[in-house]
C-alpha cells in the first residue's frame, strides 16, 4: 500500500501522506516553510477552529449548508478542539503573512474528518475545504478574528488571574512587614528610612496598575473582524452571517465579543494587538524591577545588603557549596526581557499593515500569546517559590539604617542643610555613624540626638 495519496488544488497534485487529514493546500505550505519547526500556537488553531464550527452552524441556520453536514463540520471541530488532531497542524509559524496556510490546514482538516464522519470513504460524497468549511470567510478576516479570540481567552483565562494572585501576596508582604523599618535608596545612595511595608505596597500598586492597563487596552480585542472577508466589504457572506457566528462565538468563550464598527479598519490595521502588547510590555517592566529589588536586596547572605531572605529552591553552583541564588527572580526577569523583545516584533508586525491587509499575522500572534504564556507563568512561579517564603531580616535592616549617613536628614531642620552636610561627610571620613559623631562632638543634647535620629518619626 502506497504511503502517500494524490491531492489536487488549483496549482495541480501533490502527494500528501495516506493517513493525513490535511490536503494539497497544507503540502504545499510544509514545503514552502521548513523555517522553524514551530507550527502556530494552539490556542490560536483552537480560536481558528472554533470560528470554522460556529460559522458552520450558522451558515446551517441561514440555509446555506445542508445540516447534516455542518454537524459533521461541528463534530470534527470538537475533536480537535479536544486535542485528538493536533499532529494534523503542522504549518510553520513562518508561511504566508495573512494566515492563508493555516486557515486552509483548518479547513482541510476539518473537510476530511467531516467527511469521514459522513462515510465519504465509502462511497459519500467528500466535503470541500472552500465551497463548505470556509463558506462566508475569508483568511482576511477569520485569521486576526482567531488572533483576538486566543490573546482575550489567554489574557482572561491565565495572565490577569496570575497577577491578581501576585497582588495579594504583595499585599500580604506589605502588611507583614508593615513594622519592618529599613533605610532607603536612590540613585544607587543610602536615603531616608521607610518600611519594607510601604516598598511592598509600592509593588502591590504596580501589579493592580497593570491589571488595569491590560483591561483597558484589552478591550479593542472584542472587536472582531469577521465578515469582511477579502478587504473588509462582505463580499461572498451573507449579510447575517458575521453578527450570528460571532454572537455564538461570545456565547461559547463567555467573552464579549462583537463585530467591529469599522471593517475596513478591522481588517487593514492590527492597532488592537499593539497596544494589548504594549501594556504586556508595562507589565514585564513592573515584574523586572520588582524581581529585580527582590533580588538585590537578598543578595550576600553576609556581603551583600541582605535586607530580604529569599527561600532557597535548589543549590547554587557546581562548584561553590552551600550557595544558593535568587533563581526565581532571575527567570521571571530573562522572562521579562523575552516579552520586551516580544513587542518589538509586535510593533514591526503592526508596520506590517499594507493598504487592505496586515501581512505578518502570523508572527504577531505567536509573539503576543508568548509573551502571554510566559508572563502568566513565570508570575505564577515567582508568587508561589519565592514571594510566599519571603522573610524579613529586620536585624540586617536595622544595622544597615544605622550606619546610614542619609540619617543626617532629620538634622537639617535644626541645624541647616550645609552643617549636615558638613558632619555627613566628617562622619564618613571618620567611619563612624551619624550618632557617634554627634555625641563626640555634643553638638546636640543626647536626647535631642535620640529624637532626630529616631526612625519612626522619619517614615
Amino acid at each position: 500500500m502506497s504511503s502517500t495519496r494524490t491531492e489536487k488544488d488549483s496549482l495541480g497534485s501533490m502527494q500528501v501522506p495516506t493517513d493525513a487529514l490535511y490536503g494539497a493546500q497544507t503540502a504545499r505550505a510544509i514545503d514552502n516553510f521548513p523555517i522553524s519547526g514551530q507550527p502556530i500556537p494552539r490556542p490560536l488553531l483552537y480560536a481558528l477552529v472554533l470560528i470554522k464550527q460556529q460559522a458552520a452552524l450558522v451558515n446551517a441556520d441561514l440555509e446555506l449548508l445542508d445540516k447534516d453536514r455542518a454537524a459533521a463540520i461541528s463534530s470534527a471541530a470538537d475533536e480537535i478542539l479536544n486535542g485528538k488532531h493536533d499532529a494534523q497542524f503542522p504549518v510553520d509559524i513562518y508561511q504566508t503573512g495573512s494566515g492563508t496556510s493555516s486557515n486552509m490546514n483548518a479547513n482541510e482538516v476539518i473537510a476530511r474528518r467531516a467527511g469521514q464522519l459522513l462515510g465519504a470513504e465509502d462511497g459519500g460524497k467528500p466535503l470541500h475545504p472552500n465551497d463548505e468549511v470556509n463558506l462566508g470567510q475569508s483568511s482576511n478576516d477569520v485569521f486576526p478574528s482567531a488572533i483576538h479570540i486566543a490573546c482575550a481567552q489567554q489574557l482572561q483565562g491565565k495572565l490577569l488571574p496570575a497577577l491578581q494572585q501576585l497582588e495579594k501576596l504583595l499585599t500580604a508582604k506589605s502588611s507583614e512587614f508593615a513594622n519592618v523599618i529599613k533605610i532607603g535608596r536612590t540613585h544607587l545612595q543610602d536615603a531616608t528610612p521607610l518600611t519594607f511595608g510601604q516598598v511592598f505596597s509600592g509593588y502591590a500598586r504596580q501589579i493592580q496598575l497593570a491589571q488595569d492597563r491590560l483591561a483597558t487596552e484589552s478591550s479593542g480585542l472584542y472587536e472582531l473582524p469577521l465578515g469582511g472577508t477579502a478587504v473588509g466589504t462582505g463580499i461572498n457572506t451573507h449579510p447575517e452571517f458575521a453578527q450570528r457566528t460571532i454572537f455564538h462565538l461570545a456565547q461559547k468563550t463567555r467573552l464579549p465579543f462583537r463585530e467591529a464598527s469599522n471593517h475596513f479598519e478591522a481588517q487593514a490595521a492590527r492597532d488592537a494587538l499593539v497596544a494589548v502588547s504594549g501594556s504586556l510590555k508595562a507589565c514585564a517592566v513592573s515584574l523586572s524591577k520588582i524581581a529585580n529589588d527582590i533580588r538585590l536586596l537578598g543578595s550576600g547572605p553576609r556581603c551583600g545588603y541582605g535586607e530580604l531572605q529569599l527561600p532557597a529552591v535548589q543549590p547554587g553552583s557546581s562548584i561553590m557549596p552551600g550557595k544558593v541564588n535568587p533563581v526565581m527572580a532571575e527567570s521571571l526577569i530573562q522572562v521579562c526581557a523575552r516579552v520586551i523583545g516580544n513587542d518589538a516584533s509586535v510593533t514591526l508586525c503592526g508596520l506590517g499593515g499594507y493598504f487592505e491587509l496586515n501581512t505578518m499575522m502570523p508572527l504577531m500572534a505567536a509573539a503576543m500569546l508568548e509573551s502571554i504564556e510566559l508572563l502568566s507563568n513565570a508570575t505564577s512561579l515567582f508568587g508561589d517559590r519565592c514571594l510566599s517564603g519571603l522573610q524579613a531580616n529586620q536585624e540586617r535592616c536595622a544595622e544597615l539604617m544605622e550606619q546610614s549617613l542619609a540619617l543626617v536628614t532629620s538634622l537639617a531642620p535644626v541645624i541647616g542643610y550645609d552643617r549636615a552636610a558638613d558632619l555627613a561627610k566628617q562622619a564618613f571620613q571618620e567611619r563612624k555613624t551619624i550618632r557617634q559623631l554627634l555625641l563626640a562632638e555634643q553638638i546636640l543634647p543626647e536626647e535631642e540626638i535620640t529624637r532626630l535620629l529616631d526612625p519612626e518619626q522619619m517614615i
